[in-house]
C-alpha cells in the first residue's frame, strides 16, 4: 500500500472513518445499541430466491439490487480433468444449492442465494484461440500482485444476503469438484446499503464513503450493446469479468478535506451530484468550466478519466465490494462483452487518475462468464460439449 508522505492525525482518520459508520460501510457490525427498539421497522421480509437457470446465469443482473455478500473463490483444473463434465456437475449442484434440496446446505435456507461461474483464459484456449475470453488481462502500473492472486482457471462467485451460506455453499461446491479442483485465492466481500439514484436506480457507497457504480449498462438495450455476448454460438448469453482486489490508503484518503475528496471523484460525497451539477444518474459536464476557467470536473478526476465516451469504450456493469482482510479495500469486478472495454479504462487510468495513488491491487483476473443453463442443456455444454 502507498504511504503518505506525511501522518494524518488520527482525530482526523477517526472523524472520517466515523462518517462511514454512519453511511452503512461496516455492515455487520452492529452494536447491542442499535438493536432494533419497539418503534423500529419490521424485520426485512425473506429474500425471494433467484431462479439458477435462464438465458443468463443469475448473480449479473439479477437480483436487483445486488445481494450484500460475496465470496469469491478462484481455482484451478488438474492437468487431466474433462472440463465439460465438472462444469456439468457443478450446474446441477448449483441447481440443488439454490432449490434447497442439497443436504450439505445443513439446514439453512437458501433466500436469495446465487452461483455465478466462469473459466478463465486458458481454458478458454482449448475451446479456441479467438474465442472472447481467451486473452490474459496485461499488468497495470500500482499492482503488488503473488503469482497464485493472479489469473485462474475457474471462478466460483457466491453471493447472498445470509453470509452464512456463503462458506457453505463453497465447501460443498469444492467438495463436489474434488481433487479435481486446486484453490487459488479466495476473497469475502459485502457491499454498503443501496441509495437511490434516480432513474428507479440505486447504488451503495464504497469504502471511500463515495457512492459507487451510478453509471453502466442499465437499460435492456444498453446490456445487449455493452454487456451479454451475442456470439459465437458457444459464449451467447455469457460476459466477460475481471476481478480485482485492492487495497485502499484509508489514512491518507482520510486526511484529505471534503473538497479535495471531490475533486479525486469528480462528484459530491454526500449526493453523488457530478460536480459539474445536474442529476446523481446523469453524467458529467466535461467541458463546463467556473468563470474564470477551470474545469469542474478536474482533469485528473476518476468520472473525467473513466469516462466512457472519453475513453473510446462500452459501458461497464460495475460493483465495488468493501473488505476486511487481508487488509482493509475493496474488491472490484466489471463485467461487459469486450476485454478492451477494461483495458482502454484502465490504460487511461494509469496516466493520471487522482484516485488510483490510494489503491494497490493486490489480486487480478478475468474469466468468461458462462452463458445460462438448464436441465436440458447443462452449464458449459455450448462450449465444452
Amino acid at each position: 500500500m502507498h504511504r503518505a508522505d506525511h501522518h494524518p492525525s488520527r482525530r482526523a482518520f477517526l472523524d472520517v472513518a466515523g462518517a462511514l459508520v454512519a453511511a452503512g460501510l461496516t455492515a455487520g457490525c452492529t452494536s447491542d445499541s442499535a438493536r432494533p427498539g419497539p418503534h423500529a421497522p419490521a424485520a426485512a421480509a425473506t429474500p425471494m430466491p433467484v431462479p439458477a437457470t435462464g438465458p443468463h446465469q443469475a448473480g449479473i443482473t439479477l437480483p436487483q439490487p445486488a445481494q450484500r455478500n460475496l465470496l469469491a473463490v478462484v481455482a484451478d483444473l488438474g492437468a487431466t480433468v474433462s472440463v465439460g463434465p465438472l462444469l456439468a456437475e457443478l450446474g446441477r449442484a448449483i441447481r440443488a444449492l439454490i432449490a434447497g434440496t442439497d443436504p450439505r446446505l445443513s439446514g439453512l435456507p437458501p433466500g436469495d442465494l446465487t452461483v455465478t461461474v466462469g473459466v478463465g483464459p486458458r481454458l478458454v484456449r482449448t475451446a479456441g484461440a479467438s474465442l472472447p475470453g481467451a486473452a490474459d488481462l496485461p499488468r497495470f502500473s500500482r499492482e503488488r500482485i503473488a503469482p497464485r492472486a493472479r489469473g485462474g482457471d475457474l471462478l466460483l462467485q457466491i453471493c447472498a444476503g445470509d453470509p452464512l451460506l456463503l462458506p457453505v455453499v463453497a465447501a460443498a461446491l469444492l467438495d463436489q469438484a474434488g481433487d479435481r479442483l486446486h484453490e487459488r485465492w479466495r476473497q469475502s466481500a459485502r457491499r454498503g446499503t443501496d441509495v437511490p439514484v434516480g432513474n428507479g436506480l440505486t447504488a451503495p457507497r464504497n469504502p471511500l464513503g463515495f457512492i459507487d457504480g451510478i453509471v453502466g449498462p442499465h437499460t435492456t438495450a444498453e446490456q445487449q450493446r455493452d454487456l451479454w455476448l451475442a456470439g459465437p454460438p458457444a459464449v451467447a448469453g455469457g460476459t466477460l469479468a475481471v476481478l480485482r482486489r485492492m487495497e485502499l490508503d484509508l489514512p491518507r484518503f482520510a486526511a484529505l478535506s471534503v473538497a479535495e475528496q471531490e475533486a479525486v471523484f469528480g462528484r459530491r460525497r454526500a449526493s453523488g451530484v457530478p460536480l459539474s451539477g445536474g442529476a446523481v444518474a446523469s453524467g458529467p459536464e466535461l467541458g463546463a468550466k467556473t468563470p474564470d476557467g477551470r474545469y469542474l470536473v478536474p482533469v485528473d478526476a476518476h468520472v473525467r478519466r473513466a469516462n466512457a465516451a472519453v475513453v473510446g469504450a462500452g459501458l461497464m456493469l460495475r460493483r465495488s465490494y468493501s473488505t476486511d482482510e487481508p487488509a482493509p479495500g475493496l474488491l472490484f469486478i466489471s463485467f461487459q462483452n469486450d476485454l478492451r472495454t477494461f483495458t482502454a479504462t484502465l490504460t487511461r487510468m494509469d496516466t493520471s487518475d487522482a484516485l488510483l495513488p490510494f489503491t494497490t491491487t493486490t489480486a487480478s483476473a478475468t474469466f468468461l462468464i458462462l452463458p445460462g443453463f438448464d436441465r436440458q442443456h447443462p452449464l458449459g455444454s455450448q462450449l465444452f460439449g
